[in-house]
């Protein structure tokens, strides 16, 4: 056996990862080290859809997804881990994903946990994984990533898609810029304006942006950290257009210079209209709900109510209210925040 290869305990493992094996940058050693490893996805939309797949497919030890929505049908045009009977369903996109997930390599430790990110459970969901990955659809959710990241030290690798435009950027806390230096610049929120709901969003890009974030996570996982490029990449599958551009530490960034760790520490307040519909969440986690009961006592009240273990759904024309066990709500027909509450103290209490 040449000297530093890691024999391996399951010839099953072997076989399933052999080509993976064979490319010179994983081999059976990296292959070892990933099947050790730990990584969370945030969010499990379109990118984290692709990038949780490709993470399972390539056999690391353990995957938790961390998702706050439902499956809709207008999703499967991109999110490719969900099928027509998901959206049926109205499963949460945590659970939907573990299923799937578990169905495609059950040697791999996959956890979908069906809550928003917030100031007060993010050190908790983040916690015990060696590298976070970004499927999320705002800037508010990721700055609250970079600072637990920072502040931990831990990897997390930026991504984003809208339209046909994409862009990607590892970030080691110490090593790089990390967000906030980004964005003090202009560099990373450039383009990204604009949301699915107002400018659409292309599938292929979506797939581009996770296998890029994907690849660096492999890097990271299978031990070859000198393999990462250390840039924001950005790329456009409809012009063809792609860059590649260097980015500098910002001696005074809020974050990795200041340590000032302000969506940590609960004051910037994230925005509640979600991306890809007319919604309002409503933030109401220090509650729980029996959705057996409340079920009872709305059927006579609303129309199309339907429900399941984990969320219920009624409409109140012209409005659709989805209720989650831990008392939150997304509110799909408005933008404003004072006619969601009204919905939300009338049907389900203030």
């Amino acid at each position: 056996m040449p000297a530093g290869t890691v024999p391996f305990v399951n010839a099953a493992l072997q076989e399933k990862y052999s080509r993976q094996m064979l490319f010179a940058g994983i081999g059976p050693a990296g292959q070892q080290r990933l099947l050790a490893s730990r990584a969370a996805v945030v969010g499990c939309g379109a990118i984290g859809a692709a990038a949780a797949n490709l993470l399972v497919r390539a056999g690391l030890g353990y995957l938790r997804i961390i998702d706050r929505d439902f499956v809709e049908p207008s999703n499967l045009q991109r999110q490719t881990l969900f099928d027509e009977g998901d959206a049926r369903n109205v499963l949460p996109k945590a659970v939907a994903a573990e299923r799937k997930l578990r169905s495609i390599n059950s040697s791999v430790a996959v956890e979908g946990i069906v809550a928003d990110l917030s100031p007060r459970n993010v050190e908790a969901l983040l916690g015990e994984v060696d590298v976070l990955l970004d499927g999320t659809d705002n800037f508010e959710t990721r700055f609250l990533i970079n600072d637990v990241a920072v502040k931990s030290g831990r990897p997390w690798i930026y991504a984003a898609g809208v339209a046909s435009y994409g862009l990607t950027m590892t970030i080691r806390p110490g090593a790089t810029p990390c967000l906030a230096c980004l964005l003090e610049s202009g560099t990373a929120a450039q383009g990204l304006e604009e949301t699915c709901d107002t400018m659409g969003v292309l599938g292929p890009i979506v797939n581009l942006i996770a296998s890029l974030e994907v690849a660096e996570a492999l890097k990271l996982l299978s031990g070859h950290p000198e393999a990462l490029h250390g840039r924001l990449l950005s790329c456009d599958v409809w012009t063809g257009r792609m860059q590649s551009l260097g980015a500098a530490r910002n001696p005074e960034c809020r974050a990795c210079a200041r340590r000032d760790f302000t969506y940590l520490q609960g004051e910037a307040q994230p925005r509640i209209t979600m991306c890809g519909r007319d919604s309002v969440q409503i933030h109401e986690r220090a509650r729980a709900l029996d959705l057996g009961v409340l079920g009872v006592r709305l059927r006579p009240l609303v129309d199309d109510l339907r429900q399941n273990d984990f969320l219920l759904r009624f409409r109140v024309a012209p409005y659709e209210m989805t209720v989650f066990a831990d008392g939150r709500a997304i509110l799909k027909g408005t933008q404003d925040p004072a006619v969601a509450r009204s919905l939300y103290a009338r049907y389900i209490g203030a």
